[in-house]
C-alpha cells in the first residue's frame, strides 16, 4: 500500500456518529461508514458503486 501512497484510516467515534446523520440512499452499513469518513476527513472515495455518488463526497472511478 505504501508504494501507492495509500494509508489505512482508523475508525473514530465521530465517524460512527456521523453515519446516523447521512440520508439513507445507501443501505450498506460499511459503505455508509466509508462515506462518513470521507466527509469528515475530506477525502475522496475510490469506488464503482453508483449509490455513493449520491452523497456529497468526491468519488474517483
Amino acid at each position: 500500500m505504501a508504494i501507492n501512497a495509500i494509508e489505512s484510516l482508523p475508525i473514530q467515534m465521530s465517524h460512527t456518529l456521523h453515519v446516523y446523520t447521512l440520508p439513507e440512499y445507501h443501505r450498506d452499513p460499511f459503505d455508509r461508514l466509508l462515506i462518513a469518513q470521507a466527509r469528515l476527513e475530506e477525502l475522496p472515495i475510490l469506488t464503482a458503486d453508483p449509490q455513493i455518488s449520491r452523497y456529497p463526497v468526491e468519488v474517483i472511478w
